[in-house]
């Protein structure tokens, strides 16, 4: 009896080796399938982190941006304002000459240059109606059939002006240069350096408006554009 119970305890053992390495085997691919899953996992975060970190970068990047376009709102609204602000004083200041030609009728000696003159008068007319383009063509015409006239100088800066306002910038140095080269003291002079400058900066030269700028205030330095181009500058 005792033999029996022998051989069916050794026989229970034998049988229950292959079971026990079954089950260690089974162990060992559950834990390659865990190392796999804990692989793949850290490189799907990997992945996300990058991710992460390349959105980050792009939303600074994109702060940037949107910092330096304002930036260049603001000085472009500066700039605007400006060119309203010398707009409305070109406007007053060719509104008051328009008024004196009115009232000063030509004397007796000089009904000669009346019809010259009427012409001088039409053009500034076209360009306070804001046809700067014919205002341009009739002030060169008189400037071309009047060179000894008194108001030869002028017709010139608001050649300039009606040059500058039909986006001509190579007519508007022109104009304004003879000023400056033929009649530097004039009052008007000031005034014409700053039309270059103005120029300059429809080309978007403004390293060389910067300098025309500078030399205005050096050269009229108590001139009301050499206030202007101060607060320019000083942007």
């Amino acid at each position: 009896m005792k033999r029996l119970l022998s051989l069916a305890a050794f026989a229970a053992l034998f049988l229950a080796v292959p079971a026990q390495a079954q089950i260690f085997g089974n162990s060992s691919e559950l834990r390659q399938q865990i190392n796999d899953v804990k692989q793949e996992t850290q490189g799907q975060l990997e992945t996300v982190k990058n991710a992460q970190f390349e959105l980050a970068n792009q939303v600074e990047e994109m702060r940037a941006e949107n910092a330096r376009l304002r930036g260049q709102f603001e000085v472009l609204n500066n700039e605007i304002e400006t060119l309203k602000n010398r707009q409305r004083d070109f406007y007053v200041d060719l509104d008051n000459r328009m008024r004196q030609l009115e009232t000063n009728a030509p004397a007796p000696a000089q009904m000669n240059n009346a019809a010259s003159t009427g012409g001088y008068e039409a053009a500034l007319g076209m360009l306070k109606e804001g046809r700067p383009a014919e205002a341009l063509n009739e002030l060169e015409t008189y400037i071309n059939n009047n060179p000894e006239s008194s108001n030869l100088s002028e017709a010139h800066f608001w050649a300039g002006n009606a040059a500058l306002q039909a986006k001509n910038v190579a007519a508007a140095n022109k104009h304004f240069n003879t000023v400056l080269n033929r009649w530097p003291r004039s009052t008007i002079a000031p005034d014409a350096m700053l039309g270059l400058a103005n120029g300059q900066l429809m080309i978007n030269d403004r390293r060389n408006a910067e300098k025309t700028l500078q030399s205005l205030i050096e050269r009229y330095p108590a001139s009301n554009a050499a206030k202007t181009a101060k607060q320019h500058l000083a942007r």
